[in-house]
């Protein structure tokens, strides 16, 4: 393989990685906890959007309940978001692990 043909496929795949990296950014992943009672939603970027949490959930008697399904509802968004990123991630790097992209 020549040089300027390896040159070009790698400004290729940088580009593609860019515009994944920018897709992933906008990317948001909706998870639920406590069978709907608590909705999370993060963004690409591994931030916490928001968290909805239906007034039934709230018993002021249990709040460790509540602690424990809204904790559950992020964690699964933030995995959500995480397993979505490395799957996009890997479709453009053929799975190559490319040290400080993920």
């Amino acid at each position: 393989m020549d040089m300027k043909k390896m040159m070009k496929q790698a400004q290729r795949m940088q580009a593609e990685l860019a515009k994944a990296q920018e897709e992933i950014q906008y990317l948001e992943f909706e998870a639920t906890a406590g069978g709907g009672m608590v909705k999370a939603v993060a963004t690409g970027d591994m931030a916490v959007k928001s968290i909805s949490i239906d007034p039934e959930a709230v018993d002021p008697d249990d709040v460790e309940m509540l602690e424990d399904t809204v904790l559950a509802a992020v964690n699964e968004a933030l995995r959500g978001v995480s397993e979505e990123s490395s799957r996009r991630l890997n479709t453009v790097t053929g799975g190559m692990n490319i040290p400080g992209l993920m």
